[in-house]
């Protein structure tokens, strides 16, 4: 490890503190540490990406990286902080076993696409979390027509549709009804919100499965947003594809947790329901 980049969210004094912590470990094993907004003076990547914010900052720092093979280590000094799992007091220890080359490092799926509007590709993106199709705040229900691996699969009348990656299953797509998918498993979710026919249920499907989301109604309103961070709005017969990206997000994992400890602990995932008077 030669050089390292700080991620932090802007307005936390928090987080600024500790980034200035980081500089001083850098400094004590010869690694040149940059803040973002900074360049590196030999221009080359860094090593490794330290995020200190909350999940909507992690979303930015993959913004950031793009498609290069850049680790990122998120600490959480946000409220959730899925993404972000590695906590203040375990910073240290944790950047020290990836310093020594011990820290496990996972690879995350993300999702890709386009939007062809008349023939012509009028933007492209890619997310680690989701893509989310949705209503604008007045307009009526929305007309999305999927399509899989030019298969027609069915007209959704909903308020909107979530495309999610594993990682992004605990999001938004959870909130909508959506189930949860391990990070291990190859797979795209797609969770209508609030469809018009009850039939309408949650799908996974194969990481290889290439979608097209038409739309059909006219004056429909409907808009894209990607991880939460950015997004813009959709015409009448857009065509918007999304598939498996061929770049995976490289995440540090904590030496301390494993998964299903994330589930308990940020979800509160099978705890046990109380009632007044339980001790």
């Amino acid at each position: 490890m030669e050089n390292i980049r700080i991620f932090k969210k802007r307005t936390s004094r928090r987080a600024a503190l500790l980034a200035e912590e980081l500089h001083k470990w850098a400094e004590g094993r010869g690694v040149t540490a940059f803040d973002d907004g900074e360049s590196a003076g030999s221009g080359a990547d860094p090593d490794l990406l330290i995020v200190l914010g909350g999940d909507g900052t992690f979303l930015s720092a993959v913004r950031w990286v793009g498609g290069r093979r850049i680790p990122i280590m998120g600490v959480n000094l946000g409220s959730l902080g899925f993404l972000t799992e590695i906590a203040v007091e375990e910073l240290f220890e944790t950047l020290t076993a990836l310093y020594e080359g011990t820290a496990p490092i996972e690879r995350r799926m993300t999702l890709e696409g386009e939007v062809t509007r008349r023939g012509e590709v009028k933007e492209r993106f890619r997310v680690l979390n989701d893509v989310v199709f949705s209503k604008t705040a007045l307009a009526r229900i929305s007309d999305l027509e999927v399509w899989v691996d030019g298969l027609f699969l069915a007209l959704y009348q909903a308020d909107g549709l979530i495309f999610s990656t594993p990682t992004g299953s605990t999001a938004y797509n959870l909130s909508a009804g959506g189930p949860i998918v391990h990070p291990s498993v190859p797979a795209i979710v797609l969770a209508p919100i609030c469809p018009h026919a009850m039939s309408h249920r949650p799908i996974i499907l194969g990481p290889e499965s290439k979608f097209e989301v038409r739309i059909r109604k006219k004056n429909g309103e409907v808009f894209v947003t990607l991880d939460g961070q950015s997004g813009f709005e959709l015409e009448h017969e857009d065509i918007i594809t999304v598939r498996r990206s061929a770049e995976d997000v490289l995440m540090v994992r904590s030496p301390k947790r494993d998964y299903f400890t994330l589930l308990r602990t940020k979800l509160r995932w099978g705890d046990k329901l109380r009632t007044e008077g339980d001790s």
